[in-house]
């Protein structure tokens, strides 16, 4: 019996609101008034996983590998950002295990979009659906995310040797 690798990353990422954009959560397109202002789709959901991953691997950030400076990802999906991060902690010899993760947004309310945004991101990672797991609060009208200034998003996951 050999021993596994287990790892634990955690990520966050914010992205303010603004008009004239997509608002794109988990690659799902959702319809609003106001959509992420970034230099990507903006997709904080996916963002702040990538991050996790990437921490859990000892590999870095997001801006390390997919840098605002750099013409090729602009305007990209994010779900491309997150295959090619799965293809990263591949290569280190990791897999993931489980994703856990909570968008802050006072509105739109997001819970009819969970689903598809957990089998986007379980494909993207190849694990079964049940290993993701995606939460949305508000903040009560507290903060920039309250005030609807912004969304944020927080994520914590698990590596495992492949």
């Amino acid at each position: 019996m050999t021993a596994m690798d287990v790892r634990f990353g955690f990520g966050y990422d914010v992205h303010r609101l603004v008009p004239e954009r997509p608002l794109v959560l988990g690659g799902v397109g959702i319809e609003y008034h106001l959509g992420l202002l970034g230099h990507s789709d903006a997709d904080v959901l996916l963002h702040s996983i990538c991050d996790a991953l990437l921490g859990a691997a000892g590999l870095g950030d997001i801006g390390i590998h997919f840098p605002d400076t750099d013409h090729r990802f602009k305007g990209v999906s994010s779900i491309f950002l997150l295959k090619e991060v799965v293809q990263k902690i591949s290569g280190e010899g990791l897999a993931v295990n489980n994703i856990d993760a909570t968008i802050v947004a006072q509105k739109p309310k997001l819970a009819p979009f969970i689903p598809l945004m957990r089998e986007n991101i379980s494909s993207c990672v190849q694990v079964d659906k049940n290993r993701v797991n995606i939460k949305a609060t508000t903040t009560e009208g507290l903060g920039f995310a309250g005030q609807e200034l912004g969304i944020a998003s927080y994520c914590v996951c698990s590596l495992v040797s492949a």
